[in-house]
């Protein structure tokens, strides 16, 4: 029996897109579901393309509700991947799928991770503070933001020349190589224990 997994997604949803296409021709993980916190977000563009169910929560229902928990239950699903998901996960989402939900931040936690410190917020804080590296970092969610256990990290080198933007590239580049692997490997070990 294949492993369902729902992606959490606000914005355009590359990683989503490079998850989607490492699990199409798996025999034991499929991506079922997309929810995302914006109607016009393009993940769900991304979900029909690829025929997959999606669903649009707001803020409030989210938090206020367990809307979402049904839906995530009647399409059976058994892991959660943030790619890209700005809002913090509810308590209930976390007890329901303890050490299954899983998240990637754009930096080498916990140098960059906290409230507000996302996608270029995080490049600029890197450029400014004239780090040398950068990297992704991988982790079980909790309660707090950019908090939960680290399951992988990969850095890579920066340049002196490096704007915010190529720091960015740089760290997408890793996100897309490593995330689909490290995903499939948390997944099938949580269902193995």
């Amino acid at each position: 029996m294949k492993r369902r997994i729902a992606i959490f997604a606000s914005g355009g949803g590359s990683n989503a897109e490079a998850i989607i296409n490492h699990f199409k021709s798996s025999d034991h993980i499929e991506i079922a579901l997309i929810v995302s916190n914006k109607k016009s977000a393009y993940v769900l563009e991304r979900a029909q393309n690829h025929k997959i169910a999606a669903h649009v929560i707001h803020k409030k229902e989210f938090y206020n509700s367990y809307d979402l928990l049904d839906i995530l239950q009647s399409h059976h699903i058994d892991y959660i991947v943030l790619a890209g998901f700005l809002l913090l996960i509810p308590n209930y989402l976390i007890q329901a799928y303890p050490d299954r939900i899983i998240n990637i931040h754009p930096a080498l936690l916990p140098k960059y991770g906290g409230k507000g410190m996302y996608g270029h917020h995080v490049h600029q804080a890197v450029f400014d503070n004239f780090e040398k590296e950068s990297g992704i970092t991988i982790h079980l969610v909790n309660d707090k933001y950019d908090e939960g256990e680290i399951l992988f990290q990969s850095k890579v080198e920066l340049g002196l020349t490096d704007t915010p933007d190529i720091i960015a590239k740089k760290v997408l580049s890793l996100e897309h190589t490593h995330y689909p692997k490290v995903i499939e490997q948390a997944v099938l070990e949580s269902f193995d224990q």
